[in-house]
């Protein structure tokens, strides 16, 4: 079993297509799988055509527990559930301050939710706080998607050091290249600098309009689009994955 939070601390790099992708072929594989929207933008609950219950908050996430299990919700497709977000989660940190072992809240909801799911998903939010920091606690694995440009490096770099200060290890990182643009010599030179580095995973999701088109169609793109270039590369991303979680 595993949890999965798919993270970066720039906005924009994919990750809500991401985590959609990754969790529809998890489930394709006939694993029980969960996606959590952890993002107030709610883009992944949005992408799956479900909507919160009204009485769902920061507050009773944050509870756990029957909180939860009365929230999740099933997808169109067999196998994969989600837990929607709601917008009050822009206030998640507030809340989570207020709390005892406030660093570990998210470990401690997550908890009886591992002996339910093969592969739990946390589509994540931008930037690095309070939340972040419990993701980090809570995650198997943090799989990072990079714009191959130096600002990403940055960032990679800052997420790494990061993790080295609350005492998380830098091998649950995982790295794969997002919106890459062959035309553009510096992605193809920064892919060349990185795809050595440690946890560099030799894989691509390239910049196409297949990807956009999710907004339209409210579907994965392995759904909507099966034998597209886009598609495929989903699927060579989470085969690049599972093999990773088999050496864990």
């Amino acid at each position: 079993m595993s949890v999965i939070a798919v993270y970066n601390i720039k906005g924009g790099v994919g990750k809500t297509a991401t985590s959609v992708n990754l969790s529809y072929l998890s489930a394709c594989q006939g694993n029980k799988t969960l996606l959590c929207d952890m993002d107030s933008q709610g883009s992944a609950t949005y992408y799956f055509r479900i909507r919160p219950a009204r009485k769902f908050n920061t507050r009773k996430l944050l509870k756990g527990g029957k909180h939860i299990d009365r929230n999740i919700r099933g997808t169109d497709y067999p196998g994969l559930d989600l837990l929607p977000a709601d917008f009050s989660y822009r206030n998640i940190d507030i809340a989570l301050d207020d709390l005892k072992k406030s660093k570990r809240r998210i470990s401690r909801i997550l908890k009886p939710l591992r002996e339910e799911y093969d592969h739990i998903f946390l589509d994540c939010p931008p930037n690095v706080t309070l939340l972040s920091e419990n993701i980090f606690h809570a995650a198997d694995r943090i799989l990072v998607p990079l714009i191959p440009t130096t600002l990403s490096h940055l960032a990679l770099q800052q997420l790494l050091e990061f993790l080295d200060e609350i005492g998380q290890e830098r091998a649950k990182v995982l790295v794969f290249f997002s919106m890459v643009e062959k035309r553009k010599k510096m992605h193809g030179e920064m892919m060349r600098l990185l795809q050595d580095e440690p946890g560099v995973l030799p894989c691509a999701i390239p910049f196409l309009a297949d990807v956009e088109k999710m907004g339209i169609y409210r579907q994965p793109v392995a759904a909507m689009l099966p034998g597209s270039a886009a598609a495929e590369s989903y699927r060579r991303l989470w085969d690049a994955i599972c093999g990773e979680l088999e050496k864990s």
